[in-house]
């Protein structure tokens, strides 16, 4: 995991700081993931995107409507914050003077699940297991708690990735192919290629990563160690195990298209933020009516499939 300072990412340092500050003693750690943290054709409109795990998500939330950042009411983001975690909060302190972070705020029991042998699904996990950096940590022991729980989910990869595998693979190949899945198993309105960019961006990192849980997965028998640090599977894999994958994969992308919803609740302007990243990454300037404006849930939906159908093929240059 990389750790972003303060001398070189000021913006993201900024924000994550006034945070921690106004949590009240709740935030445990703020991570940075997404186009920004990997340069990956964003503009100057794009959102910073963090993870905020907590100690406890009512104490966070009512210090955040306390400095007046929440915008939403106390309660109703505790117990949302219970279904389909996480939440996905608009942070922009200043009125955006500072910049705006979208920050998936996660407790260190739910980060830890999350990340863990049985995850849920894949929504935090697949996000995770690419280049993070470690904005802000609220102790040393933090810092050392958020990096074992994710080296873990780099350790696992293998688990869930064998039934996708096909002939000889190395580090980067596995990120590349886990890239493929992971995309497949959400709803998003990014490029079919954007799996593609986002992998260029971070293939030194997969390398780094996921070598370890490969040369472990070589001493526990589940792969064979080839030259030119390639591997392969030591024995196809059964298939029931490969049906249990794709079933979790399949629910996976039912929960995540499920958060949408939540998110419309939780997320405070997530219309215009949503329009400025079709916007971007489809190249097609967006002007909604009245009615999708003003009853999005209602009378969006035709032009959301439209924009998931008619994804451009390749990523689109900046």
């Amino acid at each position: 995991m990389s750790e972003p300072k303060g001398s070189q990412w000021p913006e993201a340092y900024t924000l994550a700081e006034r945070m921690a500050g106004q949590g009240n003693g709740s935030v445990r750690a703020i991570l940075m993931y997404g186009s920004r943290l990997l340069k990956a054709n964003p503009d100057r409109h794009s959102a910073l995107d963090f993870v905020v795990i907590v100690e406890e998500y009512r104490t966070y939330y009512r210090a955040l409507s306390e400095h007046g950042e929440l915008g939403r009411p106390v309660g109703m983001m505790s117990a949302l914050a219970n279904v389909l975690a996480p939440n996905v909060i608009a942070y922009v302190p200043a009125e955006g003077a500072l910049g705006i972070a979208k920050c998936l705020v996660v407790s260190r029991s739910d980060f830890a699940r999350a990340l863990g042998p049985v995850p849920a699904d894949h929504f935090l996990l697949g996000r995770m297991v690419q280049r993070v950096g470690v904005v802000w940590t609220a102790s040393d022991d933090d810092r050392d708690w958020v990096e074992d729980v994710v080296s873990g989910a780099h350790a696992r990869v293998i688990e869930w990735m064998s039934p996708y595998l096909s002939g000889p693979f190395d580090a980067p190949q596995l990120g590349r192919r886990l890239l493929e899945v992971c995309y497949q198993g959400e709803l998003r309105p990014e490029s079919r290629g954007r799996a593609g960019k986002i992998f260029e961006a971070q293939a030194d990192h997969f390398g780094r990563a996921l070598a370890p849980g490969l040369e472990a997965a070589v001493h526990a028998g589940i792969l064979r160690s080839l030259s030119g640090g390639r591997f392969e599977l030591a024995a196809p894999v059964a298939p029931a195990e490969r049906r249990r994958w794709r079933r979790h994969f399949r629910w996976s992308k039912v929960r995540a298209t499920t958060r949408w919803l939540k998110h419309t609740v939780t997320f405070a302007n997530w219309l215009p933020y949503i329009v400025r990243k079709v916007e971007r990454h489809s190249g097609r300037t967006i002007h909604l009516t009245t009615l999708e404006r003003k009853l999005p849930l209602i009378f969006l939906w035709p032009r959301a499939i439209h924009v998931l159908l008619t994804r451009p093929k390749r990523e689109l240059k900046p």
